[in-house]
């Protein structure tokens, strides 16, 4: 019940903000705007106050990135693998179904769940997960999608440009480097950033619920679902697995599988609108694996509550 009772409020918000979308209280478009904030202003506050104050040996976990990255990396190709065998996708339909099961909405969902139930020594693995994504999981998604566009393998000549400027990576690298210089942040800084950063969960939540469609739920649901168990299940326990084998110290390890085991990220919507491919799949896998990501994640806190009881 402790872990219910930690984990409900939270997806309470999210259901709040589909309430107020579905009932027409408010306009779903404002959910870009809440997006927006939360990704360019909260988001990078948090990740700003928190890696800076961080000694810099603690920033650098091999084994959380071999946990996590590998645990993604796999479920990615494994769907793509599998989607490919059958002959009927081409590169970038693959490319967008393997990213449907193994790319991560870290940011939005794992960061803030993190944040809210461990306090902010959860936000630093949460943010190397969520770095990880930005820089690692997005460009292979768009150098693929390109691939199949171009009919080449050189990637788009923004694109280091796109990578480094992205507000989670370059709030991270300067969270980095006032680590590595080991000056405190001044008391007024610090204060102005933990207000900016309190408003990261309520935002990046509420805006999650207020932008969901059960629309997309009408088409592909037979592949929306098997995307949505790779996602919510697999993935999970794969990065346990690695977690285990690594040897991966208790909070790191909670972390990780949160951040496995919290629904496909929208961006790969955003990729795939972009690209034209396979919309209505990316939109129905997004709509599923946020729904049953509240059993799920559920399941898994009470399976970790043990190994995380001596980190809170």
């Amino acid at each position: 019940m402790e872990v219910a009772s930690l984990v409900l409020p939270v997806f309470a918000i999210i259901v709040t903000g589909w309430l107020a979308g579905a009932s027409g209280y408010l306009s779903r478009t404002l959910a870009d705007a809440l997006v927006h904030f939360a990704y360019n202003v909260a988001m990078p506050a948090l990740l700003i106050v928190t890696i800076a104050q961080e000694p810099a040996r603690n920033l650098l976990e091999w084994r959380f990135l071999l946990a996590f990255g590998g645990g993604s990396l796999l479920c990615f190709a494994l769907v793509f693998l599998a989607v490919r065998a059958g002959g009927k996708h081409d590169l970038a339909s693959s490319s967008i179904h393997g990213m449907a099961a193994a790319m991560t909405n870290t940011g939005f969902v794992a960061l803030p769940i993190l944040h809210a139930i461990y306090g902010q020594p959860a936000v630093l693995p949460a943010a190397v997960a969520t770095v990880f994504v930005a820089a690692v999981m997005f460009p292979i998604t768009v150098i693929l999608l390109e691939r199949d566009a171009r009919g080449t393998s050189a990637p788009s000549a923004g694109l280091a440009k796109q990578i480094l400027l992205n507000p989670m990576v370059l709030s991270t690298l300067i969270g980095l480097v006032w680590a590595i210089t080991g000056l405190p942040i001044p008391a007024p800084v610090a204060a102005f950033l933990n207000m900016i950063a309190a408003a990261l969960t309520p935002c990046a939540l509420f805006a999650i619920g207020l932008g969901l469609s059960v629309e997309g739920l009408r088409s592909n649901l037979t592949a929306s679902f098997a995307l949505a168990a790779v996602k919510l299940v697999v993935m999970p326990l794969i990065v346990y697995g690695l977690c285990v084998i690594t040897g991966l110290n208790p909070l790191y390890t909670v972390a990780a599988v949160i951040c496995a085991a919290v629904p496909t990220a929208k961006t790969v919507y955003v990729l795939a609108h972009e690209h034209k491919v396979e919309e209505k799949l990316v939109a129905a896998t997004v709509s599923v694996t946020t729904m049953l990501s509240v059993a799920t994640l559920l399941v898994a806190l009470y399976l970790l509550s043990g190994l995380a009881a001596g980190t809170r």
